[in-house]
């Protein structure tokens, strides 16, 4: 018993010591102290509170306050910086791209990434320029395809998919559809009996539904035909059931999926990310899968949560230390929102808000600000919540996340070469050279950057 108790203790001052090294101290006030401080910016109480904090958790000098609106429509002032910022970081991102990888095609690290950015740049300002960009883009993919993966993130699929998009808000509709068809041609591997594939997100069959399902919400619902979405499920449910069965799990988890030989939780690898894709209304799951499988398996998972909220990275591992989009509460907390749109319990909302809380504590990372293990990834959670709550709270940590880079934090994120190559070595000497120059968040006047 003294062991175990002494394990937990080590465990808790270990999640504890790894938080101080993975993240900064956020140093912003949370939404109801800037409504206050709002509503009187002139208050002396909210000054002597805000001077009160510690030094690390300081609000920097200007913070106070709501970037929005009575109405939640975005200050002017701060629509102006993010605008200002997306047209400076685009001109260095073209410049670095000069020296990236030119063979990898993926959403994920590579060039087909790239195509999505001006594609999501094109729906929010309706600038053609934007789309064009996009196609020059995609016609690079299509012509270095290589048929090792099969996912929308890591795989041809993810080519495939947002070249049809393209295309089909191009009009040209031969080109459309002729990736339509390839990408319909790789479910052959996915639902094959022999197939080793995995099931998760980046490199899995949820990982090729996922592109089936954007092709159906982009471009039309009948774009894949049902029967083959159909197919792609049942071999994912399947694939779930035969594990729980070999695991001795079927009553506690009926739905289990497991990555080199590890149950993982989070969205990249693990079972929220599964989970999530197969509760899409797109996927027609039907209703006794529903409730009899996918149901309760998210239950299983909701049970592993740390007293932090936060979630392991795998059901083996009993440390509170990743909170990423791949691992962790920023991840899970998509699948509790998906949970609760499904299942409409107050339970799953109640635990999506415990996520945010943890990532609004412990989600403004030293790794930088990328989306699968960055703090923009983690801002997203908050943006989730706040399209379903409509909850200010929510909307103003999104805002605030996105300051974290640019106003905040340290300027190695910002210096260093603006495209990677994407080689494992190289990255990881990059990672550890910017860890040992990365310092602490400092406060820096309003208006400025660091």
């Amino acid at each position: 018993m003294g062991e175990a108790m002494s394990k937990r203790l080590k465990l808790q001052l270990g999640g504890e010591a790894a938080m101080e090294e993975r993240a900064f101290p956020n140093p912003f006030p949370d939404y109801e102290a800037a409504a206050l401080a709002d509503a009187d910016s002139d208050s002396a109480a909210a000054a002597a509170a805000a001077a009160a904090e510690p030094p690390a958790h300081r609000p920097p000098a200007g913070s106070l306050g709501l970037p929005f609106l009575a109405q939640r429509k975005i200050n002017p002032t701060f629509t102006r910086r993010i605008q200002s910022k997306i047209q400076d970081l685009l001109q260095q991102m073209e410049e670095g791209l000069k020296t990236a990888d030119p063979h990898d095609c993926s959403a994920y690290t590579g060039w087909t990434g790239i195509a999505l950015l001006y594609l999501q740049l094109y729906r929010v300002t309706s600038d053609q320029a934007y789309l064009l960009r996009s196609l020059d883009y995609v016609k690079r993919t299509l012509r270095n395809l290589n048929g090792r993966r099969v996912t929308f993130l890591c795989g041809d699929a993810g080519p495939l998919a947002v070249g049809a998009v393209v295309y089909h808000k191009l009009k040209s509709d031969s080109e459309a559809k002729e990736c339509v068809a390839k990408l319909l041609q790789l479910q052959r591997t996915i639902v094959s009996s022999d197939s080793d594939l995995p099931d998760e997100l980046l490199y899995g069959r949820a990982g090729y539904l996922y592109a089936l399902l954007y092709l159906n919400t982009e471009i039309g619902p009948n774009t894949v035909p049902q029967s083959t979405l159909k197919e792609v499920v049942n071999a994912i449910i399947e694939s779930g059931k035969n594990l729980s069965k070999e695991e001795r799990k079927t009553e506690r988890c009926p739905l289990l999926y497991q990555w080199h030989r590890k149950q993982y939780v989070g969205a990249a690898h693990g079972m929220a990310g599964i989970y999530y894709v197969l509760m899409q209304p797109a996927s027609n799951v039907d209703q006794e899968t529903l409730t009899e499988l996918l149901k309760p398996s998210i239950d299983y998972v909701r049970h592993k949560k740390f007293r932090s909220g936060n979630y392991p990275s795998s059901l083996s591992n009993e440390t509170d230390r990743l909170v990423h989009w791949c691992h962790g509460a920023p991840g899970v907390i998509h699948m509790l929102l998906q949970a609760y749109k499904t299942f409409k319990e107050e339970k799953y909302l109640k635990d999506a808000m415990e996520c945010s809380d943890v990532i609004w504590q412990r989600g403004l990372l030293r790794k930088g600000y990328g989306i699968c293990h960055g703090t923009a990834g983690n801002g997203y959670s908050f943006l989730s919540l706040y399209h379903l709550t409509q909850d200010k709270k929510y909307l103003y940590r999104a805002c605030k996340v996105w300051e974290v880079p640019f106003t905040f934090y340290p300027t190695c994120w910002l210096r260093r070469p603006p495209a990677f190559r994407h080689s494992n070595s190289d990255l990881g000497r990059r990672k550890a050279r910017w860890k040992r120059t990365a310092k602490p968040p400092k406060r820096v006047p309003s208006g400025e950057t660091a």
